[in-house]
């Protein structure tokens, strides 16, 4: 292993440990293409927890977009995650437009302007998790992932509004709002009501539909997931964390927090279905 995937490996154990586990299962081949792009994702998903400020925030996506679109991919720039992301972009041959439609869609994290519609929600988790799923699919298996870009767009709806689900307390507290305005207006409440104190007595139902709108999302991914060939398993295999958080949120209330699922649990999930493939367990 080169220093430069050592240190991506280690970035990504660090900052998004169930992708790092769902990449051990990866052909050993493929493994640090696969962690090259998470790792550029925890790049950018972080960049409001480490800037703080939005405008310098948009500088260090531009940052990411002349880096991306820089076609000398044989230099190396001295950053292990861009040059190693770099190297996989070149070698997978995989479409830069969906790298600037990640960084343009994470935009939005940087401020605290409200959610405005479910499309608009769906639209940020395609140009996200979505687009990363694909990525990786296309990493894995270049022929048989562009059948299956809709069901990547379910599955990264999915995870993308789980993991907002599992984050509510932190954006609330630093005042944004990923619910929609429109399903918070259904619920009797607003994106302003919806981060002040309690979040207001429609916060809960308005809670309530996003969680059933990320298992509509969850529960197609499944309905089609049969259908996908063994050699692209890898590349959902984080959704079959996303059934049991989302299970773990009915007993229990997002809106003051719900605890992680325990390392062995995570690791017996990703086994499990690593082992059976993705057809109902």
């Amino acid at each position: 292993m080169s220093q430069n995937a050592k240190i991506v490996m280690d970035a990504v154990r660090a900052s998004d440990h169930d992708r790092y586990l769902t990449a051990l299962y990866a052909p050993a081949d493929k493994r640090d293409a696969l962690l090259s792009l998470y790792a550029f994702n925890a790049e950018i998903a972080g960049i409001r927890d480490r800037i703080h400020e939005a405008l310098p925030g948009e500088v260090r996506l531009q940052w990411w977009r002349d880096v991306i679109a820089a076609e000398d991919d044989g230099a190396s720039i001295g950053h292990p995650v861009a040059d190693t992301l770099k190297a996989t972009i070149s070698a997978f041959r995989l479409p830069r437009p969906a790298f600037d439609n990640m960084l343009e869609a994470r935009i939005f994290d940087l401020y605290d302007d409200p959610m405005p519609s479910r499309t608009d929600l769906e639209g940020y988790c395609g140009e996200t998790a979505a687009a990363l799923i694909q990525l990786a699919a296309m990493v894995l298996d270049p022929v048989a992932a562009p059948r299956f870009a809709e069901l990547s767009g379910r599955a990264g709806c999915a995870q993308a509004m789980t993991g907002l689900l599992l984050l509510l307390p932190l954006h609330r507290k630093r005042g944004q709002c990923f619910v929609p305005a429109d399903i918070l207006a259904a619920a009797g409440s607003s994106p302003e009501e919806f981060v002040a104190g309690d979040g207001g007595p429609g916060a809960k139902r308005a809670v309530a539909a996003m969680m059933a709108l990320a298992r509509d999302h969850l529960s197609a991914f499944e309905q089609g997931a049969s259908a996908l060939p063994v050699s692209l398993h890898q590349a959902f295999l984080p959704l079959a964390l996303s059934r049991a958080y989302l299970r773990k949120m009915e007993s229990g209330s997002p809106l003051d927090g719900v605890a992680r699922l325990s390392a062995l649990r995570r690791h017996w999930l990703l086994l499990r279905r690593a082992s059976k493939g993705w057809p109902a367990l």
